[in-house]
């Protein structure tokens, strides 16, 4: 069992859920049920995962939800690339968003690989 608060890869997860909503403010009112409801909670799920997972009895269920943070962070790249392709919000936050979100997801990977 890990204490989740101990561990970075959730530090930099809660890092990246702040810089994602604080993004979102910046996105047409039209996507509020679209991209801005995605967006939070698939970066919201990330920390939230690696936190129920250090809970778990054994490697093997942390790992799985070692997996399932990481597939969130795919899912909030998917929707954060669909809004640079729209030019929704500012630039330089998305930019931050996309490069936290890629270094969490190595940060992750790497991780569940060594638990193994």
């Amino acid at each position: 069992m890990h204490n989740f608060k101990n561990l970075k890869i959730w530090q930099k997860a809660l890092d990246l859920t702040d810089l994602a909503l604080y993004y979102i403010e910046g996105l047409p009112m039209n996507e509020r049920f679209n991209l801005i409801d995605q967006i939070n909670r698939s970066s919201c799920s990330i920390p939230s995962n690696i936190a129920e997972g250090s809970g778990k009895r054994t490697t093997a269920h942390f790992s799985e939800f070692l997996t399932t943070a990481l597939t969130s962070s795919y899912e909030l790249e998917t929707h954060l690339l669909i809004c640079e392709r729209r030019k929704y919000g500012d630039a330089k936050k998305l930019k931050d968003c996309l490069g936290l979100n890629t270094e969490l997801q190595k940060m992750i990977f790497a991780f569940r690989e060594n638990l193994k």
